[in-house]
C-alpha cells in the first residue's frame, strides 16, 4: 500500500494500520470491523487517526497501553450491539430472545 502523504507521521500510522489487518489483537479487529464498513482509504485513515490517539495518550499521560485482544473487543461489540438493539425492538413491539448456541 503506497498512499503518498506529506506527513510522515501520517505515512507511518497508515503503515503500521495496514500491518494491524492480520494481527489478532483489538486493534486488528477494529481495523477490520472499519474494513467491512466503508472503503478502505477511509477506514485506513480513522484506525490511524485512533492509533495516533492512543499514542499521544501514551505520551502525556504516561499510561502503558495493554491490548485485551480480539475476543475481548468483540465481546465489547456484540455487547454494544446488544444494548441498542434492545431499546428499539421494544420501541416496535418486540421482544429479543437468545437462541441457544452450538458449543
Amino acid at each position: 500500500m503506497r498512499i503518498r502523504v506529506v506527513n510522515r507521521a501520517s505515512q507511518a500510522l497508515r503503515l503500521a494500520v495496514a500491518a494491524l489487518r492480520s494481527s489478532k489483537s483489538a486493534l486488528g479487529a477494529y481495523v477490520r470491523r472499519l474494513c467491512s464498513r466503508m472503503d478502505r482509504p477511509k477506514a485506513v485513515a480513522a484506525a490511524a487517526h485512533k492509533l495516533a490517539r492512543l499514542i499521544y495518550l501514551m505520551l502525556t499521560k504516561g499510561e502503558v497501553y495493554t491490548d485485551q485482544g480480539q475476543d475481548y473487543y468483540e465481546e465489547r461489540y456484540r455487547e454494544r450491539v446488544l444494548r441498542v438493539l434492545s431499546p428499539r425492538a421494544a420501541k416496535l413491539g418486540m421482544q429479543m430472545v437468545p437462541i441457544a448456541q452450538p458449543a
